[in-house]
C-alpha cells in the first residue's frame, strides 16, 4: 500500500465546506465511508481521498504524496467557513479477511477492496491489492490517477465517487457535461496481457497510439485506451495487449 496521510476535519460547517468543493455527496457519510475527489475548475482531476465519519469530525484519507498540495488547496477554499483541518498520527490498516476487525469501515469503491482500521496498526493483510485493483479496473493514485484524468474516464461514477444530484462543486459543470452530453471516447478499462512491460508504457495499434498500459497482474493489466483505435492485437514495449 502506497504511504496515506489521515487528516482530521472537525467544526460544525465541516460537511458544508467539503459539499461545495468535492465530487460526491458528503451528505452520505451517515451510511459509511465517501469516496471522492477533488478537481480544478476545468474539470481534472487533482486528488482523489476516502471521507471516513470520525465521532464529531470528518477523517480524510489520502495519498502522502498529494497531501500537502491537496491541503493547501482546501486551507485557499474554507475562508470563513467554521471548520479546522488538522494532521493526526492516525495509520490505516486494510484487508480482506472476514469477519471484519471491530471498528474497521468498508472501502466504499467495491466490496473486494474490504475494510480498512484507523488507528496505530499499518499495512495491510497480505491480500494481493494488486490484483483486486486489476480484476475490478479501480485505479490508484499516482499510477493510473494523473492530473490530466477525467475522473468519469477513470471510472468514478462505477466506483461510486461522483454524484449528480448533489449540486455544484469545483469541476462539476465538465463533469456533468460529459455525463450528459458527450460519449466518453478515452477510458481505463481492464486488458488482457501477455508478457510484461513497466506502468506506462505506451500501447500502440500499428503505428498509431491507443493508450497506456498500467498495473499488471495474473496476465491482465489496466489499460487507458482509445477505443476507435483499440483492437484485440495491440503492442506495449514486448507485451502483447488485448481488449475487446
Amino acid at each position: 500500500m502506497s504511504q496515506r496521510s489521515i487528516y482530521k476535519i472537525s467544526g460544525p460547517e465541516r460537511e458544508h465546506f467539503l459539499q461545495g468543493l468535492v465530487s460526491n455527496d458528503v451528505s452520505r457519510l451517515k451510511d459509511g465511508a465517501v469516496y471522492a475527489a477533488l478537481l480544478s475548475p476545468q474539470g481534472k482531476y487533482l486528488a482523489d481521498f476516502l471521507l471516513v465519519p470520525w465521532d464529531d469530525a470528518i477523517l480524510l484519507d489520502i495519498d502522502a504524496s498529494i497531501a500537502p498540495a491537496t491541503m493547501r488547496r482546501l486551507a485557499m477554499y474554507k475562508l470563513r467557513a467554521k471548520a479546522e483541518i488538522e494532521e493526526t498520527e492516525l495509520k490505516v490498516y486494510r484487508g480482506t479477511s472476514a469477519p471484519a476487525p471491530e471498528g474497521a469501515v468498508m472501502d466504499p469503491r467495491h466490496p473486494a477492496l474490504g475494510w480498512r482500521l484507523y488507528g496505530e496498526a499499518e499495512g495491510d493483510d497480505g491480500s494481493d491489492f494488486d490484483a483486486i485493483r486489476v480484476a475490478h479496473c479501480i485505479p490508484e493514485t499516482g499510477i493510473e490517477l494523473t492530473p490530466d484524468t477525467f475522473i468519469l474516464e477513470a471510472g468514478f461514477e462505477r466506483l461510486h465517487g461522483v454524484d449528480f444530484r448533489k449540486g455544484c462543486y469545483v469541476g462539476q459543470e465538465v463533469t456533468a457535461r460529459m455525463k450528459h452530453k458527450t460519449e466518453l471516447r478515452k477510458g481505463l478499462v481492464c486488458v488482457e496481457v501477455t508478457g510484461a512491460a513497466a506502468p506506462g508504457t505506451e500501447i500502440r495499434a500499428g503505428e498509431k497510439p491507443a493508450g497506456i498500459l498500467f498495473t499488471q497482474a495474473g496476465g491482465k493489466g489496466i489499460a487507458y485506451l482509445r477505443f476507435d483505435r483499440a483492437g484485440e492485437a495491440m503492442q506495449a514495449g514486448d507485451a502483447v495487449v488485448r481488449y475487446s
